[in-house]
């Protein structure tokens, strides 16, 4: 025999033909609860992973990956802090900009909004609002004209169109002889964007920045600077780097900070969803301690005449172990094909389905994400099979123990 003792009676009970084909059917439910559970754990946590890469990317096309701004007010050296951030290796792109809270008016309708003054060269490289235009161009925010592009929803809210205008009001005030007045200024909507996420299409609106400064009076301050990085998940080290090597004192602040509550609930929601799901292959490993069980119960003359030939107990117990791991192994490997085949053709398929039913499985009326998307992550599948196989190990461990324990004399009494 070129193969261990162990090895190869465990392999042989597993795929001989039992007497008893119930427990061949517990073992093959066993194997196909495995196999069922991994891949439920690998396409939802994919498609998990799907929603929370386009909820990311769509609220990183409007916000910045890192932001820079002055900790006393308006940011005057912003041209010292774009020059700096262009030798940054990890730096691709930079703009200015100018926010701050103000109302939109048009006529009864009134709504807050945050009002941001960007400069329509610089802004593509930080954002890809420009690529989400219903209406219009960002090339349309011309400086002196004091003309704005709004959202969507925001625009449905005021009831303008393109072309209409409306009055910005600012918390500054202005002293006049008739007391203290709002500040305020008439503008015209060139453009409508639509980015998908109710944060920025019902509170956002973008005007050239030198209007904004005109506005808030800020001279030739900004408020600061955005900055995109190669690798978003760099921007609380790279803004970190960038304040530290600038004279004065500056506040940064990175995505991870502006929308921390929201992406932790993310998080939170794929650890508990992948943890509610991981019980499905638990179900399915006790089944294999049944399947087990049942086997050992059925093996006592074999196992009793091994003994007598000299196997020691604990060889009778690898023996076992080698059987329920086969079930796990073989249930886990079919888990990862079909769980990996499923995540990734899963949106043609979902395609598939609707267009062949005729239903649509996230209405476009009523979702900003319309499609099922499916982001697979070799890390989680690695994680999944590597827990369903450890927890096929654990399953065997004590029908094992128990064959282990048996006493060739009182098994072999009544044969």
């Amino acid at each position: 025999m070129y193969k261990p003792l162990e090895l190869f009676i465990g392999l042989r009970y597993t795929r001989a033909k039992r007497r008893n084909h119930f427990i061949s059917f517990i073992s093959l439910t066993s194997m196909v609860g495995i196999m069922l559970g991994v891949v439920a754990l690998i396409t939802v946590l994919s498609v998990m992973n799907g929603f929370h890469k386009e909820v990311r990317e769509r609220i990183l096309g409007m916000a910045s990956h890192a932001t820079i701004t002055s900790a006393r007010g308006g940011l005057k050296n912003w041209k010292e802090v774009i020059q700096l951030s262009k030798d940054h290796p990890h730096v691709v792109g930079q703009a200015p900009f100018v926010e701050g809270q103000v109302m939109l008016v048009n006529g009864k309708n009134v709504s807050g909004v945050i009002l941001r003054g960007i400069l329509p060269e610089y802004e593509p490289e930080v954002s890809d609002v420009a690529e989400h235009m219903e209406f219009g161009s960002m090339t349309d925010l011309q400086p002196g004209k004091y003309n704005i592009v709004i959202g969507k929803e925001l625009a449905f809210v005021l009831g303008v169109s393109p072309g209409d205008k409306v009055t910005v009001v600012t918390p500054q005030t202005t002293i006049t002889p008739m007391g203290t007045m709002p500040r305020f200024k008439r503008f015209t909507v060139t453009g409508v964007f639509e980015v998908g996420m109710g944060e920025y299409d019902r509170g956002m609106a973008l005007v050239h920045m030198r209007d904004a400064r005109k506005l808030q009076r800020l001279g030739d301050a900004v408020t600061g600077v955005r900055l995109k990085l190669d690798d978003l998940y760099l921007a609380p080290k790279v803004s970190r780097q960038l304040a530290s090597e600038l004279p004065g004192l500056y506040r940064i602040s990175d995505w991870t900070r502006q929308h921390q509550n929201f992406f932790s609930a993310l998080a939170m929601e794929k650890r508990m969803m992948g943890i509610i799901l991981s019980l499905i292959v638990a179900v399915a490993a006790f089944n294999i301690v049944s399947t087990l069980v049942m086997v050992v119960t059925d093996k006592q003359a074999d196992i009793a005449i091994l003994r007598t030939l000299g196997i020691s107990p604990r060889s009778i117990m690898a023996i076992f172990m080698v059987q329920g791991t086969m079930i796990g192994f073989i249930g886990t490997l079919l888990g990862i094909a079909g769980g990996v085949a499923l995540a990734l053709n899963l949106e043609a398929l979902v395609k598939w389905v609707e267009t062949t039913f005729g239903y649509d499985f996230l209405d476009a009326n009523v979702y900003y994400i319309s499609e099922l998307p499916s982001d697979l992550h070799w890390d989680d599948v690695s994680l999944i099979s590597t827990s369903a196989f450890i927890m096929t190990i654990l399953a065997t461990l004590y029908p094992a123990w128990k064959a282990a324990r048996t006493q060739p004399a009182e098994a072999l009494r009544y044969e």
